[in-house]
């Protein structure tokens, strides 16, 4: 490969990676604009589980309690109030199951650490029974072995 089409190559994968660098830089930096009313209705209601419906959020479920949680939520929105506060109100009202993601802490910290938990503890076993199986005598044939096979082995089988 020449000179020029190495350079050639590196400006693009120059230009490729700052075109990367520039996307994420976009989505991620603050607009500074804040959210609407209806866009924050909706980030919080999904937050939240629907009392009629099993594993839908506020947000997804059709039902008029959900319907009635979600006008709810926008007049808290519009009265001022904060998300924490917010969602403290109906976890007060329902209890912390009506949250989709629980707290780290109470009950919720075992559902977050349990998996965690597991995991961990599976793989210190794996880690174990690894160990012990390196460390047990691996099994070598005799003469005797090899020729008792080579015996079976040459003769004829019936059938």
């Amino acid at each position: 490969m020449s000179e020029a089409a190495r350079r050639s190559r590196r400006i693009a994968w120059v230009v490729l990676g700052l075109v990367v660098l520039g996307t994420l830089a976009g989505s991620l930096w603050p607009s500074g604009e804040t959210e609407s009313v209806t866009v924050r209705t909706r980030r919080l209601a999904s937050q939240l589980r629907c009392v009629d419906c099993e594993g839908l959020s506020v947000a997804d479920s059709s039902t008029a309690s959900a319907h009635d949680q979600r006008r709810d939520i926008g007049q808290r929105i519009r009265d001022g109030q904060s998300d924490a506060h917010i969602l403290q109100v109906y976890v007060d009202r329902f209890g912390e199951s009506t949250l989709l993601n629980p707290a780290g802490r109470g009950v919720g910290l075992i559902v977050w650490g349990l998996p965690i938990a597991v995991l961990i503890l599976g793989i210190v076993g794996l880690g174990f029974a690894l160990r012990r199986w390196q460390r047990e005598p691996r099994l070598i044939p005799t003469e005797a072995d090899v020729a008792l096979v080579e015996r079976a082995r040459a003769e004829p089988r019936d059938g």
